[in-house]
């Protein structure tokens, strides 16, 4: 990543995972107990209009690690057009997330994918996606979780460089 303002979007968007958790891999001497992570407990941190993320578990920004984030989605929030360098696993928790493919957000193109339903993306792919109702997605993959927009301008890193003058 070239852009220091979408490096710091990123970082803070994924800092609180590895602050806060850790995924132990087997081979450890001293097993770690379970912990419970509740829903008030996560912290929000807005990424696009209408749309916030919370880690849950894991670092996502180590290569090979496991993690898993969380996406809250007001109702009509939009997702534009991007893709990620690692396969990306969607869990629909609550409303519904609208799914399409593509270079460009096309609403006819869209797939509703309700509670409980699951979708691989896999790396590369570009794709594109809207709430229907307060929605809310768990992803989970293999680090590095990375955002690729496939326009720039849609990347909300470039919006506050557009603003100087």
């Amino acid at each position: 990543m070239k852009n220091p303002v979408r490096m710091i979007l990123l970082g803070a968007m994924l800092a609180a995972s590895a602050a806060a958790f850790s995924v132990h891999g087997q081979g450890q001497k001293e097993a770690s107990p379970h912990k419970i992570i509740h829903y008030g407990d996560l912290k929000w941190s807005p990424i696009l209009p209408g749309a916030e993320v919370a880690a849950v578990a894991g670092d996502s920004t180590k290569a090979g690690e496991l993690y898993v984030i969380r996406i809250k989605m007001a109702d009509g929030a939009k997702i534009p057009p991007h893709w990620h360098p690692m396969d990306e696993n969607v869990t629909v928790l609550k409303g519904s997330l609208l799914v399409g493919m593509g270079d460009a957000f096309d609403e006819t193109k869209l797939t509703p994918m309700n509670t409980g339903n699951f979708l691989t993306v896999t790396k590369e792919l570009h794709h594109f996606a809207m709430a229907k109702g307060e929605t809310i997605v768990q992803v989970h993959g293999v680090g590095p979780f990375k955002v690729n927009f496939v326009n720039p301008a849609d990347d909300p890193a470039n919006a506050g460089a557009k603003a100087k003058p």
